[in-house]
């Protein structure tokens, strides 16, 4: 039964025409996991307590940082360093008291994932990398539970329900492979606006509810959002269950124990640290580290070139000192007019990536009395060891 003090606070969604108050006891009596209580987490877990989930799971093994606080609205200043899993299930309880949430802190992984997504009647995927989105929508066909997956980046996003019975796919299905690991960017290497992922985030709570509540369609699709198009909406038509995808299908081939595969490396591998890998990797003529590179800077400043391959936009932001800026997509499609002059150059970017692939296009077509370096790390890298008053961004 419903609370009586519940009845005003709910009543404003209880009086739609085929929600009611059996739509209300639905959600009183559902669960759901989010997993990643980040940009896309945050507002699907505050629309989901709000109205009225009888309890929510949070799993995330990060914690609060300041550059979190521009999209994922449930954390604050004073939560920093704090859980995230931890700090949304307090700002969820001010929401909602009698709410009941079960916030675990660590990494989802093949050992543990049946184990903490089975509870639950539907999963939300708030998260932001390849492997995780294999792991969930495999586990989810394995144990048949909805799936809600949301994506956002720069000013797009996108939504999609996996899992949807009678024959809806899994994720698996449409991506059979991932995509190669150096086209796949993050939020911090590609930017995000914070709205963007309200949106999406808002609306995976929207599909959860709905599938409680019975008022979805179950007819699977893939919608598009772009802030800046026109509409800004677009929703695409699904095909069903693929009969040969080996986590959903009904071939004999099926996956056996999630916990046997490696989503990591089915996905290309860890996510680079450019730094560590250029210390190590490469040839030592062709790079050099921040603090060489600070101690050149110093000493002969005006005999060096140094390249900053960055957009524009995020060379606006910051810059080192007599650097010029090319974007990397100009210098490798032209390259030579930035050999003209025989001094040594030093290109940079803001991780350490682009850099070697701008140094590399340099020094095919240098001539022999040039050398060209990039610098490992790039600009996070030269905040950390030579200059902690740079911006980082």
């Amino acid at each position: 039964m419903l609370a009586l003090d519940d009845y005003p606070r709910y009543g404003r969604q209880m009086i739609l025409d085929r929600f009611g108050l059996q739509g209300q006891l639905k959600l009183q009596n559902s669960s759901v996991v989010v997993v990643g209580a980040g940009g896309l987490g945050c507002p699907a877990l505050q629309y989901l307590a709000a109205a009225g989930i009888g309890k929510l799971g949070i799993i995330d093994p990060d914690v609060v940082e300041v550059s979190n606080l521009q999209r994922q609205i449930l954390h604050d200043e004073a939560k920093v360093g704090m859980p995230k899993a931890e700090s949304a299930a307090r700002a969820l309880k001010q929401i909602n008291s009698r709410l009941v949430i079960d916030a675990v802190c660590d990494a989802l992984s093949p050992d543990n994932a049946v184990k903490l997504l089975s509870p639950y009647d539907i999963i939300l995927d708030c998260t932001d990398n390849a492997p995780t989105r294999y792991l969930l929508s495999d586990t989810a066909a394995f144990i048949r539970k909805p799936l809600v997956s949301g994506a956002a980046q720069k000013f797009e996003g996108q939504l999609c329900t996996y899992n949807l019975e009678p024959d809806g796919p899994c994720y698996r299905c449409l991506f059979p492979t991932p995509p190669a690991r150096e086209l796949v960017g993050t939020c911090e290497e590609n930017g995000i606006l914070g709205a963007v992922t309200g949106v999406i985030g808002n609306m995976q709570a929207l599909e959860a509810i709905k599938i409680i509540t019975g008022l979805h369609d179950k007819k699977p699709s893939l919608l598009l959002f772009s802030a800046l198009g026109s509409p800004p909406f677009r929703s695409i038509k699904l095909r069903s269950r693929k009969a040969t995808c080996p986590a959903c299908g009904n071939s004999d081939e099926k996956f056996g124990e999630i916990n046997k595969i490696d989503y990591v490396q089915f996905c290309g591998g860890p996510t680079p640290d450019w730094e560590s890998r250029g210390l190590s990797l490469g040839n030592p003529d062709h790079r050099i580290s921040v603090r060489d590179f600070g101690r050149v800077c110093e000493e002969k400043r005006e005999a060096i070139t140094i390249i900053d391959v960055r957009p524009p936009v995020e060379f606006g932001i910051c810059a080192l000192p007599g650097s010029i800026n090319v974007p990397l997509r100009e210098l490798t499609a032209n390259p030579h007019p930035y050999l003209s002059t025989p001094r040594e150059i030093y290109v940079v970017c803001r991780l350490g990536n682009d850099s070697q692939i701008a140094a590399s296009s340099l020094r095919e077509v240098r001539t022999e009395d040039i050398k060209v370096k990039d610098v490992i790390g790039g600009l996070r890298a030269w905040t950390r060891h030579v200059d902690p008053t740079f911006p980082v961004y």
